[in-house]
């Protein structure tokens, strides 16, 4: 839910707020669609205002000061009370109106939502949905800090201050363009069958990283890096055109598997383990009904891909 569209917190306190989580102005100012320049100033009149540094830089990045810690610890507080009321009033209009924040992965973005979003505005056309297309961790960051009602995750541990509905396990596996070497292997495919491969590797960004080290890492296989994105799209397009290997779940290329433009081998590795996606969500008595009616929507979704 954003606040400050709704004019119940200050552009000040939004910009504020803004550089405290992503540690950059010029990633802030990225965020808003403004310049630097704008979002410096607001943080030097209200450090002025207040009669004190909020922020200090470490290594390349602007960490908060034992004050602007103090700020924003109130400032986060006042945010889930607001939510709060807001929330609470769009129950007295039941799910005839509202607005549910989703912050989900890339892959989930894809495919899986717009199918539960088709069908959810069908049943409940007014509620609007914010989706928030973002890394694992910032997903759930965003819940654990009342900026999001749900979010969509891999691979991780529940946060106080948060509940999962449901998870799934994801078996990892190659995806690769019809007809290539790995589409001819007879038998179970194990980590040394990619030796020569041409592997496109998601950045330290994505939790989908740390998965495919688990294979790689310690083995003996030798393979040649193609590419390194943070973008699942990406790595499906280039593997579509048979430009590289990607590892990976099924999520998100659902459709390019059915109408044959890439094939998905699942991988047999005793190392490897399979991917739990989450569905997470803010307390219960800080839900709205509308987010609980499309986390149960979510939920039912994620268990049909299991």
């Amino acid at each position: 839910m954003d606040l400050h569209r709704l004019g119940l917190i200050s552009s000040r306190t939004h910009h504020f707020m803004l550089v405290a989580r992503l540690g950059s102005i010029r990633q802030a100012a990225l965020a808003l669609n403004v310049a630097p320049s704008s979002v410096s100033r607001t943080i030097k009149q209200l450090e002025e205002d207040i009669g004190t540094p909020l922020f200090e830089r470490q290594k390349q990045r602007l960490k908060l000061t034992s004050a602007g810690e103090l700020l924003h610890y109130h400032l986060r507080q006042s945010d889930r009370e607001l939510t709060r009321a807001v929330t609470e009033i769009g129950d007295l209009q039941g799910l005839r109106r509202g607005t549910v924040t989703l912050a989900v992965i890339e892959s989930a973005a894809r495919a899986l939502v717009p199918d539960v979003l088709a069908a959810f505005w069908i049943r409940h056309p007014e509620i609007s949905v914010d989706v928030h297309v973002c890394g694992s961790q910032e997903a759930v960051d965003l819940v654990t800090q009342g900026e999001a009602d749900i979010a969509i995750a891999f691979d991780m541990r529940l946060p106080r201050g948060a509940r999962r509905i449901t998870a799934v396990q994801l078996p990892l596996g190659v995806m690769v363009a019809p007809g290539t070497r790995l589409t001819q292997q007879k038998g179970p495919l194990r980590s040394y069958d990619l030796a020569g491969e041409r592997v496109i590797l998601s950045d330290h960004s994505l939790t989908l990283d740390s998965s495919i080290e688990q294979v790689l890492s310690g083995s003996f296989v030798e393979f040649s890096r193609r590419a390194r994105t943070n973008s699942i799209g990406l790595m499906i397009d280039l593997a579509k055109r048979g430009l590289g290997t990607v590892l990976q779940t099924q999520l998100g290329v659902q459709a390019e598997i059915a109408r044959g433009e890439l094939v998905f081998i699942p991988l047999s590795d005793s190392r490897l383990s399979a991917r739990r996606l989450s569905l997470i969500a803010r307390p219960k008595g800080e839900a709205s009904e509308a987010a609980e009616a499309l986390g149960s929507s979510l939920g039912l979704a994620l268990e049909r891909l299991a």
